[in-house]
């Protein structure tokens, strides 16, 4: 097996990018395409989305071509049923040619709901970075030995987006975000000092990794069109 990514690199990566998603955030990719007559819920949703990977990876900054599936008429009005971001995780959830599925499980916020955990992994980094100014500490970039599945999330991440703008595919980065905020929820109680321990160095790396995570989740739904809560 491979040793896990270096920490401090992984975090300067975070950071770096976050400054690129948060350039398309508020530039041209964010506005919404000049010409979207005749298309339907899904294929404006799937197109911005596709438009903002793009370009966060430097490419297109006009609306690009892609073959999508609409919601089927049984599923009604999706948005006034379960809300606009929890409607669009749905949506690029599969992939674009494929019709997506509605469940009354976007609705629960537990478990069982992938959109409720990647959200709620970021208001508990966000969460994590609350209490340790509180316990007097704050991140600071270091080794972290025990994270390794987070670490490599991290590390690859820039890779789905890579991907996921190259095929056109916003369900890569869909999955990615997944598995991150799994990663991010194990690794959260190894963060913050337990009982009687003081702050140490090692606790100070481990939320400037949390830190970064959510970081990445953010920037993550913000090109998949959607808001990270800081409380949830």
């Amino acid at each position: 097996m491979l040793p896990a990514p270096s920490a401090p690199a992984v975090i300067t990566d975070a950071i770096i990018r976050d400054i690129a998603v948060r350039d398309v955030r508020g530039g041209a990719a964010h506005v919404v395409p000049a010409d979207e007559s005749g298309l339907g819920l899904r294929e404006r949703v799937v197109r911005r989305s596709v438009l903002r990977l793009l370009c966060v990876q430097g490419g297109a900054t006009e609306p690009v071509p892609v073959s999508v599936a609409p919601v089927a008429k049984r599923d009604g009005d999706v948005v006034a049923r379960y809300g606009a971001d929890a409607a669009c995780w749905a949506m690029l959830a599969v992939p674009a040619r494929e019709t997506p599925s509605f469940s009354d499980a976007l609705l629960h916020q537990g478990e069982a709901n992938e959109f409720f955990r990647v959200r709620y992994a970021h208001a508990r980094s966000r969460a994590l970075v609350r209490n340790a100014d509180q316990l007097g500490f704050r991140p600071e970039p270091g080794e972290v030995d025990d994270a390794p599945a987070l670490l490599r999330l991290l590390a690859d991440h820039p890779l789905v987006l890579e991907a996921a703008a190259h095929h056109r595919a916003p369900e890569r980065l869909v999955r990615n975000l997944v598995e991150l905020a799994d990663a991010l929820l194990d690794f959260q109680y190894r963060v913050l000092p337990q009982g009687d321990e003081k702050p140490s160095a090692a606790h100070r790396a481990r939320l400037a990794l949390a830190e970064a995570a959510g970081t990445v989740l953010a920037g993550g739904l913000a090109l998949l069109g959607m808001d990270a809560p800081e409380r949830l």
